[in-house]
């Protein structure tokens, strides 16, 4: 029951990701807004009248307390936004969910790089992502895929089987294994990594469901490496939310007479980084071996007023006037908010009076 009021918030009609987060920043908690009067609802910014009906209407038991029932009876975990194992780079995005299922272990901090490519692959496609994430995972990189056929499924077995971390999210609710032949790996990715999904429990693997998993999966990497991709591919989807979210685009170059290169040779010809060999990876994202003596990222836990000045100051840098204006907060909010976050590591305090995520 600890997810209860999460699960009863994000069920009401007009509440997204954005407006979600802006109640609990607001109220302190999901069940404080669900709670609210129409008055107080009026005052949080981003609440439309549409949406405050909406909450002052919507009956979210039944919902609510089948989730948490479906929750329990599949020993899946629930990791929300204020949660120190929350991924951090999710915060980067504009929406980020508020909360995750989860099957495994997520860290708040780990480097990842994302691996994925077509479902119809060649021999070549599916030993060189094999051989990608056998490597990543052998120089402490964790490898994110999607749990498709093809070149995601060989990128998750290359992980595990090296020892290393994979994690798979999902177009699907946690409890649903698609597609179904990869139930084993699915469990050895659990085992070793994390299973995740912002889906619903029992959430069929829709359509519609896949773009909103691709914005994930480029949203928790460092990199996305594309291996084979034809020019309608889905994989070109999470390349370009990767670009859009400030991360690096890799390819892997493929035979010019096959139809599914030419997506990934696509984006090579746009200024992709051409990957041969893992270390053209490492290379390119700075990232070395686990012997170099770096120490490990600090995770940390936030308060929903430290969570929305965090995902507001993932975008840029910005100074104690335009942090205030644009979270709506006193200045006395923001100042004793932006000392929590320094405390915890989280943000920096920048010459010129700027104020950026650590």
């Amino acid at each position: 029951m600890e997810h209860y009021y999460w699960f009863a918030l994000k069920s009401v009609p007009l509440v997204g990701n954005v407006t979600f987060l802006r109640l609990i920043s607001h109220f302190g908690s999901p069940q404080s807004a669900l709670a609210a009067t129409a008055r107080e609802l009026s005052q949080v910014k981003g609440v439309s009248a549409q949406a405050a009906a909406s909450l002052l209407s919507h009956d979210y038991g039944p919902f609510a307390q089948a989730e948490c029932d479906r929750v329990a009876a599949s020993g899946a975990r629930v990791v929300d936004i204020l949660s120190e194992s929350y991924p951090k780079l999710l915060m980067e995005i504009p929406d980020p969910p508020p909360y995750l299922y989860l099957a495994g272990e997520l860290k708040g901090s780990e480097p990842a790089v994302a691996i994925v490519g077509s479902r119809r692959a060649t021999q070549y496609g599916l030993c060189t992502a094999t051989r990608l994430a056998r490597d990543l995972a052998g120089c402490g990189v964790t490898v994110v895929s999607g749990m498709a056929r093809g070149i995601d499924t060989a990128a998750h077995w290359g992980a595990v089987k090296a020892g290393g971390r994979s994690i798979a999210v999902l177009g699907c609710g946690i409890d649903v294994v698609y597609p179904p032949e990869n139930g084993a790996l699915c469990q050895a990715v659990a085992a070793s990594g994390a299973l995740i999904s912002e889906f619903p429990m029992g959430s069929a693997p829709l359509a519609e469901n896949f773009p909103r998993r691709n914005r994930i999966i480029s949203a928790l990497s460092r990199g996305v490496v594309v291996v084979e991709a034809g020019e309608h591919s889905g994989s070109l989807i999470t390349a370009r939310y990767a670009l859009e979210q400030g991360r690096e685009v890799f390819a892997v170059p493929g035979n010019v007479t096959c139809m599914g290169s030419r997506g990934g040779n696509g984006l090579i010809k746009e200024g992709a980084k051409l990957v041969e060999r893992v270390e053209d990876i490492l290379e390119e994202l700075s990232l070395a071996p686990p012997s170099d003596g770096r120490p490990a990222p600090p995770t940390f836990s936030l308060t929903p007023q430290e969570a929305e000045l965090y995902v507001l100051l993932c975008r840029g840098p910005l100074q104690m006037d335009d942090i205030i204006v644009q979270s709506e907060l006193s200045a006395g909010e923001v100042s004793v908010t932006l000392l929590g976050l320094e405390l915890k590591g989280a943000v920096t305090r920048l010459p010129g009076g700027h104020f950026t995520v650590s």
